[in-house]
């Protein structure tokens, strides 16, 4: 199954719904980064909700970055959505919404909780989450909440209603292989009331969400994102609305490295063409790594005078 979302409304459009499987995507980030187990699941439920939060917005050229800053073994995390795109030429041209993301620490270890499940928690510990959203405007939409558990999942339906005052159910999850780095599934849900929903819509509501089932085991036994929708919502007039295909994707190249690189000081460029060597960037969404040797850096000070 590859990695997709689907949309839709329940309750006579009540209700917004969201759910995806994100296994690809979570696979390819940890390949990516070589992250230990509890970070790829931490790194993956982020990167999952953060894709989700993504298909939420209006345009195709907005840009949304989740990050959280915390006091765990992890350090941090930043996932980013919009901003990549098939083509790499800033026109979204297949329809498809890309993300990315990192972990500060991609090789903590913690041992398992009581329950056998990795620690995200624990790996995170205190700490705050920041959604920021540049939607073309003077300034960008900027939202900050603590975080509540770490858990990812509680910690943006906690966001979601300080910040958005949109009442929301948030489900995230990542089962990882014991060995080897294997994600054997991901994905996620999220659910979200209207201001107009009524008082009976909004306890069936809640009956469905204590009782649901986590998005994993569901993934586990086959279930597509219609079909998870299907077993929570057919009986409150379910709508599935569109498709769309996600992936991981960073929109990173040697020219965008370039010009990062023309944006420093003169004497700085020189200092390194004068020490003979090459030097590397390294690009901490994806962990490519671009070369430039001390005469493409001379080529790049050239340019940059002559612009000047």
């Amino acid at each position: 199954m590859s990695d997709y979302l689907v949309r839709g409304t329940a309750a006579d459009d009540s209700i917004r719904l969201f759910a995806a499987v994100t296994t690809d995507l979570v696979q390819a980030a940890h390949d990516a980064h070589n992250t230990s187990n509890v970070a790829t699941a931490a790194l993956g439920r982020l990167l999952t909700g953060g894709v989700i939060m993504g298909s939420m917005m209006k345009n195709e050229t907005d840009v949304m970055t989740l990050q959280i800053d915390c006091a765990g073994p992890i350090k941090g995390l930043t996932v980013t959505v919009g901003a990549v795109c098939s083509s790499n030429d800033g026109e979204n041209t297949d329809g498809s919404i890309y993300v990315k993301g990192y972990c500060k620490n991609p090789a903590v270890e913690l041992p398992l909780k009581e329950n056998g499940k990795l620690d995200v928690g624990g790996a995170l510990g205190a700490g705050m989450l920041t959604v920021i959203k540049d939607m073309g405007l003077k300034e960008p939409f900027s939202g900050q909440t603590e975080l509540v558990s770490g858990e990812i999942a509680e910690d943006l339906t906690y966001y979601f209603a300080t910040s958005e005052q949109t009442p929301s159910a948030v489900a995230l999850g990542v089962l990882m292989a014991p060995e080897g780095g294997k994600v054997l599934c991901a994905g996620g849900l999220i659910v979200q009331l209207l201001p107009f929903a009524p008082e009976e819509v909004i306890t069936k509501l809640e009956e469905k969400i204590s009782t649901m089932e986590p998005v994993t085991e569901m993934l586990k036994k086959g279930s597509t994102p219609e079909q998870i929708l299907e077993l929570m919502f057919s009986d409150m007039n379910l709508k599935i609305n569109d498709r769309v295909n996600i992936g991981f994707k960073c929109d990173c190249s040697k020219e965008k490295v370039a010009k990062a690189i023309m944006s420093i000081e003169n004497k700085d460029i020189e200092e390194m063409i004068s020490d003979g060597k090459n030097i590397e960037v390294n690009c901490q969404f994806c962990n490519t790594t671009y070369n430039f040797s001390p005469q493409e850096l001379l080529i790049l000070l050239e340019n940059k005078k002559s612009l000047n």
